[in-house]
């Protein structure tokens, strides 16, 4: 059981001949849930065999156009595709009006059903078995950071266990494997923990958005199985990402060490950096699990056992 990152934009502010714009996407149960939607995000979305006809989430940190303008080329593609389950898009109030505006000029009338919610601090939404949570960061903008947490799942089923007490292979199985309790013909009820081991935790995966560090966040990612974030610039740069309302690669190492996470992915990179060596260099100097973020790497992470 495991859940894939594909990340199909990496820049920050303007693309690159080696980036795109940023967005990525975690795909879980047959789900997409989409973090930020640059330009050219649905050409991404093709290369990566993604496709667009899946039930599918859209989380937007924030309004700045990097972020948003692959939204109005996603919509229409979908609608082209005959898409028609509904498509959710989470994220700041003023997303709503940006989005009734592009689809009234210049996307036109949608084949599927498109819902749009604003975001505020906590639950964004629930899932079947697992939960948005988000947090307002520090950018120049209003920005959201966002963390995916998977619900408990079952303890480990002991089949040993369930024979010794008469359970017949089967249907009964199954439920107890669900967690819920059966009664046998014999009229005894078998509670799941009778058969099965400690409750397992779920994967928690966050993505930062633009931010300047931030405690919030550090709070949100703590004990992540995966950090993803924005590192517009090497620590030379600090005092230009403060103005700027961004991190630096050792701003967001830290962030990582802090929230004791398992793993640091740093995306949203400067265009002024063709090459990556140095940013490596100096994140691992704080935190050794880093990885610098590539157009269409993908991640898998594989849920505890």
């Amino acid at each position: 059981m495991s859940v894939r990152v594909v990340f199909l934009g990496t820049s920050g502010s303007i693309p690159t001949t080696r980036r795109g714009m940023p967005s990525l996407v975690v795909q879980r149960e047959g789900e997409l849930l989409m973090f930020d939607c640059g330009e050219g995000t649905q050409r991404q979305m093709i290369k990566a065999g993604l496709g667009f006809g899946r039930p599918m989430k859209i989380f937007i940190s924030h309004m700045h156009s990097d972020h948003i303008l692959g939204l109005p080329g996603l919509l229409q593609t979908m609608s082209m595709m005959d898409r028609v389950k509904p498509l959710q898009i989470y994220g700041p109030q003023t997303l709503k009006d940006f989005l009734e505006r592009v689809i009234e000029i210049v996307v036109g009338e949608l084949n599927y059903p498109l819902e749009v919610y604003s975001v505020l601090e906590g639950e964004v939404c629930r899932g079947l078995d697992y939960s948005v949570q988000a947090v307002e960061t520090d950018h120049t903008v209003q920005n959201f950071s966002y963390s995916i947490v998977e619900d408990p799942r079952p303890g480990r089923f002991y089949r040993e266990k369930a024979l010794s007490l008469g359970i017949p292979e089967g249907p009964l199985w199954k439920k107890l494997q669900r967690g819920q309790s059966i009664t046998l013909d014999d009229g005894r009820v078998i509670a799941p923990e009778s058969v099965l081991g400690p409750p397992r935790r779920g994967l928690k995966i966050v993505y930062s958005g633009d931010t300047r560090p931030s405690m919030k966040l550090v709070k949100l990612a703590a004990n992540a199985d995966l950090l993803i974030h924005e590192a517009t610039f090497d620590g030379e740069f600090k005092d230009k990402a403060r103005v700027e309302g961004h991190s630096t690669v050792v701003d967001a190492a830290e962030i990582a060490k802090l929230a004791n996470v398992s793993k640091l992915v740093v995306t949203h990179i400067s265009a002024r950096y063709s090459e990556t060596t140095l940013l490596l260099e100096q994140a691992r100097k704080i935190f050794d699990n880093t990885v610098i973020a590539e157009d269409f790497m993908e991640i898998v992470i594989q849920r505890p056992k």
